[in-house]
């Protein structure tokens, strides 16, 4: 019998959850960055293993701050542990068990969850074990699992932990998609993630990416982006002396876009000051993140 379920990709910011995402997929659709609090949507991807099919909820961090761009976010993530079957709990072997104490606070229907150690190869195998432990002795989890997308070890293991947990029941989707989100979100967050890329800790978090125009064709796609900021000294910081910095953000985007569509990318970039846009519910709703109650 086929089994498909929906599994919630939860933890701290910068755990590693987009990476991990983007590993068992095979493909590049949730962004990538060393950066905390990356992520602000939840990103649909369709992984198919042994004829079942994994439908996993990539999430923002989760995290207690008070800015409304900050709450949406949490509430991002909460929605994703309610309607899961399954939760992946994501470390850092680095770290200590406070964001899981949290977790495990959070997850008020004891939705099931495995726990998913992170960058474990940033570590030496004894210290692994015994974070495993420290997992184990709180007796939650069906499972702790240490992976490595740097090493690539432990993609198996997750898979087929996740499948043995999951409910029978007929795919939710055609096998042939991997991901539910429309092409102009992926392309969002890929601009997105070349901003992260060239700009780093400079990149103001209150920094988004409007796709103002797109036009699809058979062998190219134009986009017109817009990249929102706060303040004019944001503006000012992501363009660089003589337009250097935006131009080096053009043709890193170009050169995500095109990887992942396997098209040419004709990309215009523009950038615009929104004064207050990231407290300002109207402004946010206009730009997709929607509040709901």
């Amino acid at each position: 019998m086929i089994k498909s379920g929906f599994v919630g990709i939860l933890g701290k910011p910068n755990a590693g959850k987009s990476t991990l995402l983007n590993w068992l997929l095979g493909e590049k659709i949730a962004l990538v960055s060393p950066k905390a609090n990356a992520s602000r949507k939840r990103v649909n991807a369709i992984v198919m293993h042994n004829d079942n099919q994994i439908i996993l909820l990539d999430t923002p961090g989760l995290h207690e701050k008070e800015k409304l761009l900050n709450k949406f976010m949490l509430k991002e993530a909460l929605k994703a542990l309610g309607d899961s079957d399954l939760v992946l709990f994501l470390a850092d072997v680095r770290d200590n068990l406070d964001g899981y104490k949290w977790f495990l606070e959070l997850n008020k229907k004891n939705i099931p969850h495995i726990v998913v150690l992170t960058k474990t190869d940033l570590v030496s195998k004894e210290e692994t074990e015994e974070k495993i432990k420290e997992y184990k002795s709180f007796a939650k989890a069906l499972d702790v699992i240490p992976v490595s997308a740097t090493e690539g070890k432990g993609k198996e293991e997750l898979l087929d932990t996740i499948i043995k947990y999951l409910p029978e029941h007929p795919y939710y989707y055609d096998p042939e998609i991997i991901s539910t989100e429309n092409i102009r979100d992926i392309y969002k967050e890929l601009i997105r993630e070349a901003l992260f890329e060239k700009l780093g800790d400079e990149l103001p978090y209150e920094t988004d990416i409007i796709i103002e125009k797109m036009e699809e064709l058979d062998n190219l796609d134009k986009i017109y982006a817009i990249i929102m900021v706060e303040r004019k000294s944001q503006r000012g910081m992501i363009i660089g002396k003589k337009g250097e910095k935006i131009k080096k953000i053009g043709i890193y985007s170009r050169k995500l876009l095109e990887e992942f569509s396997g098209k040419k990318i004709y990309l215009e970039l523009f950038v615009k000051v929104v004064p207050h846009w990231s407290k300002n519910k109207k402004t946010l709703k206009e730009i997709g993140y929607e509040f709901k109650h």
